[in-house]
């Protein structure tokens, strides 16, 4: 296998680590947005042979992985899925422990609190610990999940945190702690440049989910505030989204989210697809990379929607999606 990979599996409960490093294949690490897990997909040979034995892994019984590259730890986690074939190898799926956001349901009830609380909360809920928890600044009002996944809640309140703050924050596991980091404090020093790493691109747009102007009422369909673009309507049409705003905010917090709304939902749906790269472990879901390719009018920092590096024949690859964002340019 290529020099720099190495994966250790061992048995949840059991004692030291296995090297398995020369059964090894091949390697899939992902991400992506929406999504606070990552994974990996590993074929292993399974035959024994004189210079190896097999694995022995079986998901039932809890095994669980570190992959490193180049010594530094890129994933830790637990194996869900497996798939033996009459090729005599296995394809085994690990998640990150931020997986158990998902797979956990309770019902959530928080008042005057800020999304960074109820990660907080959420986590040691599940006994999930924690890492470097960035600070939010919104205080929700009230935030109540019945029956909801532990990452749907977290996820609902960043959404609260952006719509009335303007800042993005993701959620990733890193070492075995769950994080909380704010995106615009992760941007890596990468230039991704057409004539010299990029040679694959693909850049789709669409104004299907376009809105040029935004009615804010209340509860009682009373108009608060209204903000629009009237050069956008001039020449796609009008397009209007209703919302209801916290009953807290004053005149003026409500007038600025007014506009906040619009200038993320006037913008276009635009989406940058990168393949065949040479692989950098800097390059995950929810860093920003600055992208300069003139053929289609881009220079500036996009955010990594999602990620995928391969391992394989003594080479890493990666293929990313990005996304246009606001708060970086």
């Amino acid at each position: 296998m290529a020099k720099g990979i190495n994966l250790t599996v061992y048995q949840n409960g059991g004692g030291g680590g296995l090297d398995v490093t020369q059964l090894v294949e091949s390697i899939t690490w992902a991400g992506r947005r929406g999504s606070p897990t990552r994974t990996i997909t590993v074929t292993l040979l399974d035959d024994d042979g004189y210079w190896h034995e097999r694995s022995g892994i079986d998901v039932e019984d809890g095994w669980q992985c570190i992959f490193q590259y180049d010594g530094q730890e890129l994933f830790r986690g637990i194996f869900m899925t497996q798939n033996t074939s009459q090729a005599k190898t296995v394809t085994l799926k690990a998640y990150d422990n931020a997986v158990y956001l998902s797979n956990n349901r309770d019902t959530f009830v928080y008042e005057s609190k800020t999304a960074s609380d109820i990660f907080s909360d959420v986590c040691s809920r599940f006994g999930l610990p924690t890492g470097d928890v960035a600070g939010c600044s919104y205080s929700i009002p009230d935030h109540v999940k019945k029956k909801a996944t532990g990452w749907d809640t977290i996820a609902d309140a960043l959404s609260l945190e952006f719509e009335n703050t303007g800042t993005r924050f993701f959620v990733l596991s890193d070492k075995g702690s769950i994080c909380l980091r704010k995106k615009q404090d992760n941007i890596v020093q990468w230039v991704l440049e057409s004539g010299a790493n990029v040679s694959k691109y693909k850049l789709s747009k669409s104004i299907e989910n376009v809105r040029t102007r935004v009615k804010l009422v209340s509860g009682e369909g009373t108009v608060l505030a209204q903000a629009s673009d009237s050069g956008l309507e001039s020449k796609i049409g009008i397009m209007q989204e209703i919302e209801t705003p916290d009953e807290t905010l004053n005149s003026a917090q409500i007038n600025a989210l007014a506009n906040s709304l619009l200038n993320e939902k006037k913008t276009p749906q635009r989406s940058l697809t990168l393949n065949d790269l040479l692989g950098s472990v800097d390059i995950v879901a929810g860093v920003g990379v600055f992208v300069k390719i003139p053929h289609i009018n881009i220079s500036r920092s996009l955010y990594v929607d999602s990620d995928t590096h391969t391992f394989k024949d003594r080479k890493h690859t990666m293929s990313v999606s990005l996304s246009w964002a606001a708060d970086i340019s």
